[in-house]
């Protein structure tokens, strides 16, 4: 990745990468980015991506556990469980029931 772009720009495009039907943590995308502390700063991207034009599924992105904590950024209190739900996510409230199986891992999936 291009060293002179932003680190928000370098999230989205790993973000863009997610498969359909699979998550990944901001933990995850962080170590990948080579900053494994800035877990919190992969949110505020996923948080500042909903007033981009073009599109970021940042529905992909969860905590460590597979719990739903931006889901308040989506517009509506359940869109973030409803666009999971729409690629065959299976949740249980805020939680996804089948989180390690459909884990997307940057740091293994994608050549660094």
């Amino acid at each position: 990745m291009p060293a002179d772009i932003s680190f928000f720009e370098k999230v989205y495009a790993v973000v863009e990468l997610i498969p359909h039907g699979r998550v990944t943590s901001y933990g995850a995308i962080a170590r990948y980015l080579g900053t494994g502390g800035s877990s919190r700063m992969v949110g505020w991207a996923m948080n500042a991506s909903h007033q981009k034009l073009q599109h970021i599924p940042a529905h992909r992105v969860v905590n460590r556990n597979g719990l739903l904590t931006g889901k308040n950024h989506f517009g509506g209190i359940n869109t973030m469980q409803q666009l999971l739900e729409s690629e065959g996510v299976i949740l249980e409230g805020d939680q996804i029931v089948n989180f390690k199986e459909i884990f997307w891992d940057p740091c293994v999936e994608l050549w660094i």
